[in-house]
């Protein structure tokens, strides 16, 4: 079956840097919705025609990827508003509650980049965004969607780990 939207299509693949270092790689193949909001824009448009076992080497800028960093996005906050054992890559959903700056996203995910005695750095960017990313995506499969799948116009939340800069095993999510 071509990759035409709309339709599921099964893949694998290894996503790096611009310079070449691992940041996922994804060797059991996941389902994605093609033709929704699973994929980037630039991966559908590398798949878009093809069949199962093709295989791709996407250049991903990052306006076409997680976006442009934005230091708008990083705050100060009180290590006192914060949970007790609040540590370096520690992840929360908006800011805490008693937070100093309510001006900032209250959907972003807050990422805790440095922990000090008296104050805790939040940055709300994606941690690839600003990142050049190339991404070798294969084919697995494809198959039709079903009428749940196009009314949805995903099979949920694309997942992509990254292993830049932490230990074996502790992949933040």
């Amino acid at each position: 079956m071509q990759i035409t939207a709309p339709c599921v299509v099964s893949l694998s693949w290894r996503l790096e840097d611009a310079q070449g270092q691992l940041i996922d790689e994804l060797v059991e193949p996941l389902e994605f919705f093609y033709g929704g909001e699973d994929l980037f824009a630039k991966v559908e448009e590398a798949l878009n025609g093809q069949e199962a076992g093709f295989e791709a080497q996407v250049a991903l800028e990052p306006e076409h990827a997680f976006g442009e960093y934005d230091s708008a996005l990083v705050c100060f906050e009180a290590r006192s508003v914060m949970p007790e054992n609040v540590d370096v890559g520690m992840q929360f959903e908006g800011l805490p509650e008693g937070a100093a700056t309510p001006d900032m996203p209250t959907e972003a995910i807050y990422t805790v980049t440095e922990v000090y005695p008296e104050h805790v750095v939040l940055d709300g960017n994606h941690p690839l965004a600003g990142i050049g990313l190339r991404m070798h995506v294969r084919v697995r499969d494809v198959r039709e969607a079903t009428e749940e799948e196009i009314a949805a116009g995903s099979l949920g939340e694309a997942v992509f780990s990254v292993a830049m800069g932490t230990p074996p095993g502790e992949i933040l999510h």
